[in-house]
């Protein structure tokens, strides 16, 4: 399947993506600007290859599922959150750069929280040096 040959790939192999808008989505989203990021990452998954889109959308559905949790919208944000998840899941611990197995991790922390009703810590990525 040409989803699982994607996470074999160097994860320093930037080469495939617009790293501009893709480093902007990621930071919006690591400052808490969840809408914005929704629509700068939104972008970047249109426009990503076949291998790549689950991946992509994974990313936005987390945006999508930080700013439904920040306006009060508790179930579109487990909801939204727990597709966002499966998305990720056969994702590598570190592609592209990223930390993925850490972000897979700290969603986990944040879906308990949240199932708990409890103050959930926001996830942010985080990259590898390359």
């Amino acid at each position: 399947m040409i989803y699982e040959k994607l996470y074999e790939r160097d994860l320093c192999d930037h080469k495939n993506l617009d790293r501009v808008h893709h480093l902007e989505g990621i930071r919006l989203l690591n400052s808490g600007q969840f809408f914005q990021a929704h629509e700068v990452l939104e972008d970047v998954w249109r426009e990503a290859p076949v291998a790549e889109k689950k991946f992509w959308q994974g990313l936005v559905q987390i945006a999508v599922a930080l700013h439904h949790h920040s306006t009060g919208n508790l179930v579109g944000a487990k909801s939204v959150m727990a597709r966002a998840a499966r998305n990720l899941g056969p994702c590598s611990s570190e592609w592209q750069g990223m930390k993925i197995g850490q972000l897979k991790t700290l969603l986990e922390k944040w879906q308990e929280a949240v199932h708990k009703r409890e103050e959930p810590n926001v996830p942010t990525i985080t990259f590898v040096d390359c």
